[in-house]
């Protein structure tokens, strides 16, 4: 399959290192020959110094020859000229980067006048997830994901004490033919191992037959639990904070930003309703904070333009007693400092719009059903292909990424939770969940050994 994706940042990198290897041909389009050197010379793609909004360009890259391309620059009418051009110059589908709000209401429109197949927005994106953890919970009645006789059931921890303090390796001896595929903890999703112990304050998501769990699901779940979230701050008045202040007062919440650039204060009160209260100041000054009843909040986002800042704002919003508290972070390397930090939930947009966009990608030939689990992890059900090389392996012996686990099978008619020594065959349909932040390195042990995962 081949692919173009233009714009070297970190969302057309991030995409660009999951499709590598198998029978995939990546070609990156940038205008900074810098850039793409150091690329090529660690990647094993095609690189192309050029500005991809001149027809000429696409033409003599032959997009007509393209499965798909991807338009990802840092500006919104560029990435929808460019994929607008290859589609009609007879790229099979495009897909272009819209972040401006602007835009929000006219998606549709876009897409069809200008003929894009998709448009992904990391800042909607991210939004979207804060608004379900917020509002929602996350508590569905039937768990979050159910897939044939599979279901999968989160539930905190303290709702059966006979599985607290104790190993993974022991909870088949509690709850028999189930298994714990992730574990909220202190604001970030783990996957756990056999010697992970399960703490009282955990959050748990364990999957195994739909009639065991809905029986589980009686016992632990708190059906029809909806937010008492009143009161929100959001520090940094950026995409973000404009798109979750607009969903959160739609919904009836009391909204406050915190934005230190007096025109962008002006703009959020032009673009948002009245009950919406702007302030303009540092979010970093805790004695402001602390006169606008900072205190008093049930709930924090932090959302300013640097991951740093939006930590440390976590961190003194828990130690100010507010219970629900999420920070905006892009840096992969943070994920370690943010599970010993006590917030609720730490969100990278770059993962949760690559995971998009891959699955996009994919279509429905390969991955049969898809859920984000707080905007940190992916399930997925997908059929095992002939070619892959995960198949007649057992489990123990695969080399999934850390942050992976096999989660069930489904052979027939008959489902199965799997130990160790179970293989995958071909013909399954196998449920995978994944951190978004090793999803490249996923994608990479599922893709088929000639043609793609993809084809």
């Amino acid at each position: 399959m081949k692919i173009a994706i233009v714009g070297a940042g970190k969302l057309g990198l991030k995409v660009a290192e999951a499709l590598l290897g198998g029978d995939h041909s990546v070609t990156i389009i940038d205008k900074n020959d810098e850039t793409l050197h150091k690329l090529a010379s660690h990647m094993d793609i095609m690189t192309v110094t050029a500005n991809a909004k001149q027809i000429s360009v696409l033409e003599s890259l032959g997009i007509e020859s393209y499965d798909y391309l991807l338009a990802t620059t840092d500006r919104d009418e560029k990435n929808i000229v460019i994929a607008s051009l290859a589609k009609k110059l007879g790229c099979h589908s495009v897909i272009a980067r819209v972040r401006d709000p602007e835009h929000m209401y006219q998606m549709d429109f876009i897409k069809q006048h200008f003929s894009i197949d998709s448009i992904v927005n990391p800042d909607l994106s991210i939004t979207l997830e804060i608004y379900k953890y917020l509002v929602e919970k996350y508590t569905l009645s039937n768990g979050i994901f159910t897939s044939g006789k599979i279901s999968l059931l989160e539930f905190p921890a303290r709702k059966f004490p006979a599985l607290i303090q104790i190993p993974m390796n022991s909870f088949g001896q509690i709850l028999p033919n189930m298994l714990v595929v992730a574990i909220s903890r202190n604001g970030k999703v783990i996957v756990p191992h056999g010697d992970t112990i399960i703490n009282e304050d955990d959050g748990l998501y364990v999957i195994g037959e739909k009639e065991q769990i809905m029986k589980l699901s009686g016992k632990v779940h708190e059906r029809g639990k909806y937010t008492n979230v009143q009161k929100i701050m959001i520090i940094g008045g950026g995409k973000t904070g404009l798109y979750l202040a607009k969903k959160l007062s739609e919904f009836g919440i009391a909204v406050k930003i915190v934005e230190k650039e007096k025109t962008r204060c002006h703009y959020l009160a032009s673009h948002l309703d009245d009950n919406v209260i702007i302030l303009n100041g540092d979010g970093t000054d805790i004695g402001f904070l602390e006169d606008e009843n900072f205190d008093e909040m049930d709930a924090c986002v932090t959302a300013t333009g640097y991951d740093e800042e939006n930590l440390l704002l976590a961190l003194v919003a828990k130690q100010h007693g507010i219970e629900d508290v999420i920070a905006k972070v892009s840096r992969v390397s943070y994920s370690e400092l943010i599970g010993n930090m006590g917030i609720d939930m730490a969100l990278n947009p770059v993962d949760i719009c690559t995971s998009n966009i891959l699955r996009f990608i994919q279509g429905s030939k390969r991955i049969l059903s898809s859920q984000l689990i707080q905007g940190q992890a992916e399930i997925m059900e997908i059929v095992a292909d002939y070619r892959m090389k995960l198949l007649n392996v057992p489990l123990r012996n695969l080399k999934l990424p850390e942050g992976a686990i096999i989660a069930a099978i489904h052979r027939g008619v008959t489902s199965i939770i799997p130990n160790g020594d179970t293989e995958i065959k071909r013909g399954d349909r196998v449920i995978v969940l994944c951190l978004l932040s090793e999803i490249t390195e996923l994608e990479k042990l599922l893709r088929t050994t000639k043609t793609g995962f993809f084809k």
